[in-house]
């Protein structure tokens, strides 16, 4: 089995983003494009934070294995 790659639309507030730092939450939860669910570390988009939270479409590869390589905005 080789590397797969997710894609995935973000919409979350700075607010709520706000939680991680607050200690209350450390995990994302969304569909990816082709149905599955996926759960990663809010560590992992902390580079897209802006005053308005975190908005776009992303693309994550991860290993075989369901192990994170990266994460990058296609838009």
């Amino acid at each position: 089995m080789q590397d797969q790659r997710l894609i995935f639309k973000l919409a979350i507030s700075a607010e709520k983003y706000l939680s991680v730092y607050k200690g209350h939450a450390n995990k994302i939860s969304t569909i990816a494009s082709d149905g599955r669910r996926i759960e990663f570390s809010a560590d992992n988009v902390r580079q897209f934070l802006t005053h308005d939270g975190i908005y776009g479409v992303f693309e994550m590869h991860i290993t075989a294995e369901q192990k994170f390589l990266s994460i990058r905005r296609l838009r």
